[in-house]
């Protein structure tokens, strides 16, 4: 049964990403902290207005993830929220290859212990690739993925996906190591 939900909870979100997918173009300044938007796809979407414009970050930078309303967040030292983009965060049915039920993202607060570059794959599913790949739970690690799979659903064996240019963004711009990462409760 499990299988099965997945299987067609998969192919709604292919059928719908091939139906939505288009060519994006960027539409961003100059300043590496100003939002991301993408023009003339179903990312045209201002993510940041789904997130908190302020968050107590007792001076420290930090990534919040919402798997609530599929975003992501990065937020300065003062609390201000610089950027935003789309989240894919994990299913609450794993897929066929996982070992466990539930593959949700692990909630609570973590702090980045590990860095990769446009190399990084994963380990533990089929060397899957994981760009920008920064690790912050066990193995489970915020990182770019192509646009078809990075949707508004949570559909990931545990990561957060996002899209590659803005994991690229925080791997280099933004994140390093002992940057805090808040993973909100699923509601």
């Amino acid at each position: 049964m499990r299988n099965l939900l997945f299987v067609a909870g998969n192919f709604i979100v292919a059928l719908s990403c091939l139906l939505l997918a288009s060519c994006a173009t960027q539409v961003q300044s100059n300043d590496p902290s100003s939002p991301t938007r993408y023009a003339g796809n179903r990312f045209d979407v201002d993510y940041s207005s789904r997130l908190p414009k302020f968050l107590e970050t007792n001076g420290k930078k930090t990534v919040l993830v919402d798997p609530n309303v599929h975003a992501w967040g990065a937020y300065n030292a003062n609390g201000e929220l610089v950027r935003a983009g789309i989240a894919t965060a994990g299913a609450a049915v794993c897929p066929p290859d996982a070992d466990k039920a539930s593959c949700y993202t692990g909630m609570g607060t973590y702090k980045i212990t590990g860095l990769g570059d446009e190399t990084c794959i994963s380990r533990k599913y089929a060397n899957g690739l994981m760009p920008y790949c920064m690790y912050f739970n066990n193995g489970e690690a915020l990182h770019g993925s192509p646009d078809n799979i990075v949707v508004e659903a949570n559909l990931s064996h545990g990561c957060v996906r996002m899209r590659i240019p803005d994991a690229e963004w925080m791997r280099y711009h933004f994140a390093q190591v002992g940057t805090r990462v808040i993973v909100l409760p699923y509601q």
